[in-house]
């Protein structure tokens, strides 16, 4: 999957001499946290967040404590250093820059002009429909050797008990870099028989560990 999937493209803009009253009103009209400031060209300059908006002008959040900081230009507080990502970018790799930067949102540039944002809930719904957790079923996972045609094997397996697969991950064991945490969603309320049959075949299950069926 790609950024420009999920990114949005309506995105709420201001420019550098808007004011710190106006990126606080766009936020409440648009319930939004993050606002790209751009030119008068639409190329990106800045950035400016919720928490951007706290730190810099605490007051402005106390019952106009400091009307005046109301009135400085969003130039004086917004993020000049920002982090962007290009629409063919993987979401994979762009969720590792959020990981590793620890930031909220990342604008997307293409041929220089702002085109949408990703904010941490666009991948955490992403995420979400990637999994199938948002659909009825069951999610198994499995300790497997890491070697070729185990995943094909249980896929069988699944197939034999008619049951549809939602969604498959696979992450390395962290005690034993021979095998792999293979963790399998299916459209199964009651998954039993299938941890029955993938038991009886050898495969060792991790979860869930069922009354009455030993794993």
């Amino acid at each position: 999957m790609i950024v420009e999937e999920i990114m949005k493209t309506n995105v709420v803009t201001l420019q550098p001499t808007d004011s710190i009253a106006d990126a606080i009103q766009a936020m409440e009209i648009n319930n939004i946290r993050h606002i790209p400031i751009v030119n008068h060209e639409g190329n990106l300059v800045g950035l400016v967040t919720i928490s951007r908006l706290k730190e810099a002008t605490p007051s402005t959040f106390r019952t106009n404590e400091n009307p005046d900081d109301l009135k400085k230009p969003l130039e004086v507080i917004m993020e000049r250093n920002v982090i962007t990502g290009h629409p063919l970018d993987f979401v994979e790799e762009v969720a590792a820059v959020f990981y590793e930067h620890k930031i909220s949102a990342i604008p997307i540039i293409k041929d220089k002009k702002l085109i949408g944002i990703i904010t941490e809930t666009d991948l955490l719904r992403t995420m979400v429909e990637l999994t199938g957790a948002h659909q009825p079923g069951s999610q198994i996972e499995l300790r497997v050797p890491n070697i070729s045609g185990v995943l094909s094997n249980i896929a069988d397996i699944i197939r034999k008990r008619k049951a549809n697969i939602l969604s498959v991950l696979v992450y390395p064991d962290k005690q034993d870099e021979q095998y792999k945490i293979l963790v399998i969603r299916v459209q199964l309320m009651n998954p039993s028989g299938l941890i029955h049959e993938l038991k009886m075949a050898g495969h060792h299950v991790l979860w869930p560990n069922l009354p009455g069926i030993s794993l």
